[in-house]
């Protein structure tokens, strides 16, 4: 390691000694090492060998396939006009003038449009941005809403989920010193919104901070909005949705209403306060990000309580995220997926994986009953099922999960099923199952 006392060495008198002919013996070391292109040849070979095998990843919320040519065709006109060959910067709001003009704010904000239309949000009252990823998003979700409740009562929240939600919003509750209550859930998995009310009356004077999960991250169940927004009334409360995968195909589907901002016989009346979505997963962006969207209106209350706390001088406005520097490559390049020209291949991926997630459950309850399948809902990809061989789970990169089922534990597995996972893999996966069970009961 190279210690401050070691570099002044170097930068004086180890510098005259090196001047004069004298090498520090480890710089010598240093430049006989291998080429490192050399040396990593093998490494190389061996993610290539991978790429076959990419479809058969069914354990995880992962779109495989690569995005089409046109989104590759996008990324070098982003090159051909320097993004992404130089040091890019979408500090601050991406909605106020930027203090670093080489920045992607323009694609951010025409993004976060995009997709608020498309998730029912009022066209002028809308605000967000491109966050590193799915947790990050969530975490700005929970940070606007702890702000916010704080700023109205005085007093900081608590946060209420479930045990099914992502294991990122417990690490994101204690990140925020919030006190979590649990709330039960209901026989798919969703939030139970009797026990919420019960939970909400037992804490009367402390309001609330809400995380709803769209699509649970082993079930696939989806906490009912509605019926959540019903339990909350009367109490001071933010709603954030955490909608991860389930927020990225249920929009190009017959099931969008599940996820809107608001109805369409309903205009006025808000659902939710905050979502997160992210990129990466349907959507089969190739590096991890994610979509945070709110209104302008929650963006205001809450940026006059955070810019108190936050000096905006150094980038002349106060920014509204808790990141500072942001990446400017990824709203540049996830543009292209808020497009009308990529909706039609949204589309037909989001209706090929509710099918596929149909095929996969049916064929496993009428061929693998000794797994007891099991989907939380038809608006669901993902289908749990008791675990299989570790050569199975190895194979298809399985989640797999202990579970308390009839008041006994036993070791779970799940299948996500993406874009990637057609027929053809599922076939394959069916017929690995229907074998390994045969071999296991011998």
């Amino acid at each position: 390691m190279l210690t401050r006392r070691r570099f002044l060495g170097y930068s004086g008198a180890g510098m005259l000694a090196m001047a004069s002919g004298c090498r520090p013996a480890n710089l010598d070391a240093l430049q006989d090492r291998q080429d490192p292109w050399s040396a990593n040849q093998m490494l190389l070979a061996d993610k290539a060998s991978r790429i076959d095998r990419q479809k058969l990843v069914l354990g995880y919320p992962i779109n495989m396939n690569t995005p089409p040519s046109a989104f590759f065709d996008w990324r070098q006109k982003l090159i051909d006009v320097g993004i992404n060959t130089f040091a890019y910067n979408n500090v601050g709001n991406p909605f106020e003038k930027s203090p670093i003009p080489y920045n992607s704010h323009d694609f951010e904000r025409e993004t976060i449009k995009n997709f608020a239309e498309l998730f029912a949000f009022p066209q002028k009252n809308t605000w967000g941005f491109l966050s590193h990823s799915g947790t990050d998003s969530n975490m700005h979700g929970m940070y606007m809403g702890r702000t916010i409740l704080k700023g109205r009562t005085g007093v900081i929240p608590k946060a209420y989920f479930t045990v099914e939600a992502h294991y990122s919003v417990q690490i994101l509750g204690d990140l925020l010193g919030l006190e979590t209550v649990f709330v039960e859930t209901q026989p798919d998995g969703s939030m139970d919104p009797i026990d919420l009310r019960q939970k909400l009356a037992a804490n009367p004077n402390q309001p609330a901070l809400i995380v709803a999960t769209i699509g649970t991250t082993f079930k696939g169940a989806i906490d009912p909005i509605d019926h959540i927004r019903e339990a909350v009334k009367g109490h001071a409360s933010f709603l954030h949705l955490d909608a991860a995968l389930f927020g990225g195909y249920l929009p190009y589907t017959t099931h969008a209403d599940e996820i809107l901002y608001q109805l369409p016989d309903q205009p006025n009346s808000a659902r939710y306060d905050s979502i997160a979505v992210s990129c990466h997963k349907f959507f089969g962006f190739p590096s991890p990000a994610g979509l945070f969207i709110t209104t302008a209106d929650h963006f205001s209350e809450f940026n006059g309580l955070f810019g108190k706390i936050h000096n905006p001088e150094y980038i002349h406005h106060v920014p509204g995220t808790i990141t500072c520097s942001r990446d400017a490559v990824k709203p540049a390049e996830f543009y292209f997926f808020s497009q009308p020209s990529a909706s039609a291949n949204l589309t037909e991926d989001a209706h090929a994986i509710l099918q596929n997630a149909s095929y996969l459950v049916e064929q496993m309850q009428s061929r693998l009953t000794n797994l007891q399948p099991i989907r939380a809902s038809h608006l669901s990809n993902t289908v749990y099922f008791k675990k299989p061989s570790d050569k199975i789970i190895e194979k298809y990169s399985l989640a797999t999960m202990q579970l308390s089922m009839n008041q006994q534990k036993h070791d779970y597995a799940h299948v996500v099923v993406m874009p990637h996972a057609n027929r053809e893999v599922l076939s394959e996966f069916l017929a690995d199952l229907e074998h390994d069970t045969v071999t296991r009961a011998l």
